[in-house]
């Protein structure tokens, strides 16, 4: 039982499949980092400073100055500002992941296209070498 567990837990797919989830991990972080410490910042300045995060409705009654003050007293709230903060960032991470996929995929090497092998006879439209001089098919001259 011991051998069946080792030959699954080797396997060529489950080694790749770990190595993509730590470095999804570390890439996580990395485009995390980018949305929050890059793009971010110059957007809550064009916004013009704008917290989202204190943006509620208290369910019930009382007013309060900031969603801290809220839940300290215990109010039911509706945070629609973290809500709209937690869209923005997703929207952000999307449009990074965008950019950086497409980076990725231009930076790779397309395979120059193999040359043909084969060509059509003229005469009876099989395929044959196209080393051929003579079809062994329809035995025209090429």
């Amino acid at each position: 039982m011991l051998k069946e567990f080792k030959e699954f837990a080797l396997k060529g797919n489950m080694v790749d499949l770990a190595i993509a989830v730590v470095l999804g991990g570390a890439f996580g972080a990395i485009v995390s980092s980018l949305v929050k410490d890059i793009l971010m910042p110059p957007l809550g300045k064009l916004v013009g400073g704008v917290d989202f995060a204190e943006l509620f409705i208290v369910l019930g009654r009382g007013t309060y100055p900031s969603l801290k003050a809220a839940k300290d007293a215990g109010a039911a709230t509706i945070n629609y500002g973290i809500f709209i903060n937690a869209l923005i960032n997703f929207l952000l991470v999307a449009w990074a992941l965008f950019f950086v996929v497409k980076g990725i995929n231009s930076a790779r090497r397309q395979p120059a296209p193999a040359a043909p092998t084969e060509k059509e006879c003229p005469h009876c439209a099989m395929k044959i070498s196209i080393r051929a001089r003579r079809c062994p098919h329809c035995t025209s001259a090429l």
